[in-house]
């Protein structure tokens, strides 16, 4: 088994007073909390191990065993040791919040000499990392890291920019769970919506992962939007008013006389809106296309012009 040292997990001297190991366990744990890191995985075990080591030496009686243990091997962090040569018993492979070298002193299966130690309900307490800021959360004796469920949700442009509650059928662990997702205004692609599991029934939270569905003929740069408008070629070369649909509304915007082909036109702040009411601008890109059915006379124009202009 592998030696923890609890001491460099929190980056503290073996003499540190209570008040500098609960300061650099919060610094920590909101530096690797997992509402900040959802998937990633090597920030969740590091979450673990520092809960696990405040855990320890947030506690005199777990940390006075843990310092008689650890001074009497003169153990350093990674060293592998046999702890029956001491008089402990444990079993691998529990899968709880704590490791082996936890369980093995302090967890309901360990025993000793002493016989088996108390311990405290869960490990991390939301007042302990943001001193008591917790929005209305947890009291007493702190609980674990709650579990999270990853899903996708797809909506549309408009739907992001004026916001949306959407219900939503989904399946967790094999159970069928209709869930209500308040989307705010102005989120913007790959932001996630954190649902409480708990008022559907669900032990944990559910993370959805916004996509969204653009309009045919629409790009998004940041929060800049590029929306195709077709015109035909007198409207191109006399100017004209032409109706378009953004996020804000349909607006009629005009056509600059002689516009050319795959010019743009700027409308400042009329793009997207993000969540810290960011603006950003349109641009309506004109495409000249000609009209598909023409009448005799007409045609009889569109020659003599050709005629006129041919290279």
């Amino acid at each position: 088994m592998e030696y923890k040292d609890y001491y460099k997990v929190l980056g503290v001297d073996k003499d540190a007073d209570d008040k500098t190991i609960k300061k650099a366990y919060r610094k920590l744990a909101k530096q690797y909390h997992p509402d900040l890191h959802p998937d990633d995985k090597k920030a969740h075990e590091k979450f673990k191990e520092i809960n696990e080591a405040y855990e320890v030496l947030s506690d005199p009686e777990k940390r006075k065993t843990y310092d008689t243990f650890g001074s009497s091997g003169n153990f350093t962090g990674g060293m592998n040791f046999d702890p029956s040569q001491y008089g402990y018993t444990y079993t691998t492979g529990g899968g709880g919040d704590f490791s082996d070298f936890f369980e093995m002193f302090f967890g309901g299966g360990a025993s000793s000499a002493g016989g088996r130690s108390k311990r405290r309900s869960g490990g991390f307490n939301m007042s302990d990392i943001f001193g008591g800021f917790s929005g209305g959360g947890a009291s007493g004796g702190g609980r674990a890291a709650r579990t999270q469920y990853n899903t996708d949700l797809t909506i549309s442009l408009e739907d992001a920019y004026k916001g949306v509650n959407r219900n939503v059928s989904l399946t967790v662990n094999n159970q069928p769970v209709d869930v209500l997702v308040k989307v705010p205004a102005g989120i913007t692609e790959g932001k996630k919506v954190k649902v409480r599991g708990d008022k559907f029934g669900v032990d944990g939270d559910i993370l959805f992962k916004i996509h969204i569905n653009l309009p045919k003929g629409t790009t998004m740069d940041g929060l800049d939007l590029t929306v195709q408008k077709d015109i035909y070629p007198w409207e191109a070369y006399f100017g004209d008013r032409v109706e378009v649909e953004l996020p804000v509304g349909k607006l009629r915007v005009k056509v600059p006389e002689k516009t050319k082909g795959g010019s743009k036109l700027r409308l400042a702040k009329k793009g997207f809106k993000d969540l810290k009411k960011h603006e950003g601008d349109a641009y309506i890109q004109f495409n000249i296309i000609n009209p598909t059915s023409l009448s005799v006379e007409e045609e009889a124009q569109y020659k003599a012009m050709g005629e006129k202009y041919k290279h």
